[in-house]
């Protein structure tokens, strides 16, 4: 199976190529969405971010109110760590089933999306690495306008994340987003083209169609063994 890696940074784009690639048919597993599951109420990681930030994060209902919870941690760097670090086991855990379940419906390609995909080390487990890019000015304009908030608090969200300028070096392809949704489209069909070659063989035994192909070559194997061996045994 071929994982793909997806990352970016805020307002970058990259939800709008995560569901380009659902409407052509590629599962992806979305690690914001994972994320929100490991926050309901009176799960693992529901409480362990009560017991840490306290009931002061919660909405009347128990749930955790997310926006107050990110004002808290994109202000302060240790919290947004502990946060981190407390939730990292259970995103990861639940990244790991949703990636299971597609296996098991036989999907050979898969997309990973992961705002933290670096910083989390979630890289090492995709290939190839897609980052989509915006200039720092573009970003900012962006997040000012889709969240309503000040530039001052826009850029404290993004000093937050690691700078995408970094994360481009670290690609293996690249999406230039500063222009439109029509050149995003464009370069889209690059990559749909590249990431949807035909899976290497190391990818293809990792797929479950490989994974049953390897089995079936065991089985053959010793049923001629077996035949083999009691032939000259007798």
């Amino acid at each position: 199976m071929r994982i793909v890696g997806l990352t970016g940074g805020i307002a970058s784009g990259k939800s709008t190529v995560s569901n380009l690639f659902k409407t052509h048919g590629i599962p992806v597993v979305d690690a914001d969405l994972v994320a929100r599951d490991v926050l309901k109420k009176g799960t693992g990681g529901w409480k362990k971010i009560v017991s840490a930030f306290g009931e002061d994060i919660l909405q009347p209902d128990g749930e955790v109110d997310r926006p107050k919870l990110g004002q808290i941690v994109f202000s302060n760097p240790e919290k947004r760590q502990l946060l981190n670090r407390l939730l990292a086991p259970y995103i990861s855990s639940g990244i790991f089933w949703e990636m299971l379940k597609l296996w098991m419906k036989g999907f050979k390609v898969i997309v990973l999306d992961v705002p933290l995909l670096f910083e989390a080390k979630m890289d090492k487990w995709t290939k190839p690495i897609i980052v989509i890019w915006v200039d720092p000015e573009t970003q900012l304009q962006r997040l000012v306008l889709r969240d309503g908030t000040s530039a001052d608090v826009a850029q404290n969200r993004i000093n937050a994340q690691m700078s995408l300028d970094l994360k481009r070096t670290r690609a293996d392809i690249v999406i230039d987003n500063t222009g439109s949704l029509e050149d995003l489209k464009e370069q889209f069909q690059n990559v749909l083209f590249e990431v949807t070659k035909p899976l290497t063989w190391t990818e293809f035994g990792l797929s479950k169609q490989g994974a049953a192909s390897v089995l079936i070559s065991i089985i053959v194997g010793v049923l001629i063994f077996r035949k083999v061996y009691n032939t000259e045994s007798l």
